[in-house]
């Protein structure tokens, strides 16, 4: 009995893990600055890329992680000088152009490095509990989803950087009114949530088979996790995750992993429909 309680609680953290990893990039592009980012799979991708290529000339994976994500920051911050500062407030505009952007980048990784590039190996080993077998370097995706849940919002809350990007996303008149460059903002803002989609990559670069279309496996589940948290990246995206992280644990224990995919899907469908603004417009109409 107690196996099964943690394997299911083990399914439950993985699971969890990669949702607030891989949307946490999204949430604050998507959910804070309105832009619909079909491109946030290739800055994922990125950060895979980048994190394998600095392991395998020699670099501890850490640091490896750190400069696929801050690859991907960069990155961020050139498309969005280049091309996603004209977009604001154009939702329709950003899907085309993000999407130009996705398949930009898709095909000219699959001409100049191939279809697939070799991995490195999940680090760390695994333990057993019973008959079942668990990745040590699960536990801690787990652990590091929690820690940057905790580090954005002491970012956004209580640092002046967070205080510009939320005052400049809201009211963006006001804050350039009162002398703050908003340009920049927006293009700090926006290179952070490219470098978290890189960090997720970096991350599951490990666990993954590196081909130029891997954001795919990220991107469903990243929008769904932001659509049914809704627009406050605090207040809905952690308990988006932990819901559908338990749909996702529980569909998938009883039938397996399409069915957890297909929770997820309803999941989605039934909170757009009783709640359009997500979870956290819920949590903020309750509040005022």
């Amino acid at each position: 009995m107690l196996q099964e309680i943690f394997a299911f609680l083990y399914q439950f953290g993985d699971a969890f893990a990669f949702l607030v990893l891989s949307a946490a990039g999204l949430a604050i592009i998507f959910g804070m600055m309105g832009i619909i980012n079909l491109a946030h799979g290739e800055f994922i991708m990125c950060g895979a890329y980048v994190t394998v290529t600095t392991a395998r000339l020699g670099l501890p994976l850490p640091l490896a992680i750190l400069c696929g994500a801050l690859a991907a920051g960069l990155a961020g911050i050139l498309v969005e000088r280049l091309i996603i500062h004209r977009l604001y407030h154009r939702p329709l505009d950003s899907i085309v152009a993000t999407w130009g952007i996705s398949l930009i980048v898709t095909q000219t990784v699959l001409i100049l490095l191939g279809s697939t590039m070799p991995g490195i190996g999940t680090p760390l080993g695994s333990f057993s509990i019973g008959a079942f077998s668990y990745s040590e370097y699960r536990l801690v995706l787990m652990a590091v989803a929690v820690l940057l849940l905790i580090a954005l919002y002491l970012l956004f809350n209580t640092t002046r950087f967070g205080l510009l990007s939320r005052a400049t996303i809201q009211k963006p008149q006001m804050a350039q009114a009162l002398g703050v460059k908003t340009s920049r903002v927006y293009s700090l803002t926006f290179g952070l949530g490219a470098a978290l989609a890189g960090l997720a990559g970096g991350l599951y670069a490990p666990t993954m088979t590196l081909v130029p279309t891997m954001g795919v496996t990220f991107i469903v589940e990243s929008f769904v996790t932001v659509v049914v948290g809704g627009a406050d990246v605090f207040l809905g995206t952690a308990p988006a995750a932990a819901v559908l992280a338990l749909i996702k644990a529980v569909m998938t224990g009883w039938q397996g992993q399409l069915f957890g995919q297909i929770g997820l899907l309803v999941t989605v469908i039934v909170v757009i429909r009783i709640l359009p603004r997500g979870i956290s417009g819920w949590f903020l109409k309750e509040r005022t």
